[in-house]
């Protein structure tokens, strides 16, 4: 009975030993969804924009409004974040619909709303050039004065973007901390739409500060038209389009003091009036030098005092310097030239020992492209040189 036994259980083990189990594999964990700021949220930062991601999956669809208006944004590569194109909001409400997919198994669909905090006072735009819907020539520059100062000028510079039809590399430099200017390397190709766009909602330039709306402008770039003086020679050739258009004798300044030499350079055209009145710097009436009188056909081309004008003095046009500093031409022509100058015409002037800088009026063309470009809070001045990277907004992971 024993050994009948003992041999049952043997077989029994043999048995069980050879036996097939199959074991089941547990189910995929679905992706975890996650969003910066959190659902529920009430003073979110709007400079640090919105950031969705998924743990464990893609996102394969990403709703986002604000205000019923969709908001932009895009994946990175992976497409396991979303990241808003631009800071958001102030004091607005925000919904969320975001959908991530596993390589296999279960989707997650995460859907939430959030607020963004008001800021403690607001942000925006002063004035800017040029004017909306204005043609301009092909130096142009666009200048945006803000209505506070802008302590972190990175992050206004980020959103701050020129479109243009017929591309060019362009910057932006800080003249002061309420204006940034946008110079190009080369000028403009001519008869084209620029749009100037600034993301300014959302943006912080200093603590507790925020801009709560957008700006654009779009303007014309008109034909090409460039001038050139040459004080020595007393000639000024205007050429449009690269042919010659005008030959005027002109007359320049005296250069008997700093004040009356004509500044050598590149300048821009500015504004222009019919007349303006000029009146000797520095001088009261009575005082040798002093004058006061009204000047047709000005066009004015520095903030040094400096125009193209016209002027009755054909004698010494083509001949002889003779202005405070202007470049006088014959009525006719200087009538011309008003005429047809558009703002940003440029004007390059020769001959005489008195250099325009660069921060007289317009005369941004003064610094070589390389020297503008350390102007801008984005552009790394190391041997290494290029762009700074745009950087996800701080504090995010």
């Amino acid at each position: 009975m024993r050994r009948a036994a003992a041999f049952c259980l043997v077989a029994l083990l043999m048995v069980t030993g050879c036996s097939s189990v199959t074991a089941e594999s547990p189910a995929p964990a679905p992706p975890v969804i996650t969003t910066f700021p959190a659902f529920d949220a009430d003073r979110a930062r709007p400079d640090r924009g919105l950031v969705i991601k998924a743990a464990g999956g893609t996102l394969s669809k990403v709703l986002v409004y604000a205000k019923g208006r969709p908001v932009a944004g895009g994946l990175e590569p992976g497409g396991a974040t979303w990241r808003s194109a631009w800071p958001l909001t102030p004091g607005t409400e925000y919904t969320v619909t975001a959908t991530a997919a596993a390589t296999s198994g279960p989707t997650t669909v995460a859907m939430g709303r959030f607020r963004t905090r008001q800021g403690a006072r607001p942000f925006s735009i002063a004035s800017a050039s040029p004017l909306p819907g204005e043609t301009v020539g092909v130096g142009m520059p666009i200048i945006v004065t803000f209505d506070g100062p802008v302590r972190d000028k990175a992050a206004v510079e980020r959103v701050l973007v020129v479109a243009a039809a017929k591309p060019v590399e362009g910057a932006w430099r800080w003249v002061s901390d309420t204006q940034a200017v946008y110079r190009t390397a080369r000028y403009w190709s001519p008869r084209q739409k620029i749009t100037f766009t600034a993301h300014l909602s959302g943006v912080r330039p200093s603590p507790g500060v925020y801009g709560t709306a957008d700006h654009t402008l779009t303007f014309a770039v008109g034909r090409k038209q460039t001038s050139t003086v040459d004080t020595r020679t007393h000639r000024m050739l205007v050429r449009r389009d690269g042919k010659v258009t005008q030959n005027m004798a002109i007359s320049a300044g005296m250069a008997t003091t700093r004040e009356y030499t004509t500044t050598s350079g590149l300048h821009l055209t500015m504004d222009k009036g019919n007349p303006v009145r000029m009146v000797s710097p520095g001088r009261k009436k009575g005082d040798p030098g002093f004058y006061d009188v009204m000047i047709d056909h000005a066009v004015r081309i520095s903030n040094s005092g400096e125009y193209v004008h016209a002027k009755n003095n054909v004698w010494a046009q083509g001949r002889v310097n003779v202005s405070h500093g202007c470049i006088n031409a014959r009525p006719d022509q200087a009538a011309w030239f008003f005429s047809t100058s558009l703002r940003g015409d440029p004007v390059s002037i020769t001959g005489t020992d008195r250099p325009l800088e660069w921060n007289n009026g317009w005369g941004y063309w003064q610094l070589t492209w390389e020297k503008w470009q350390l102007g801008s809070a984005l552009h790394d001045p190391a041997p290494a040189g290029g762009w700074v990277q745009q950087a996800p907004p701080p504090g995010l992971p």
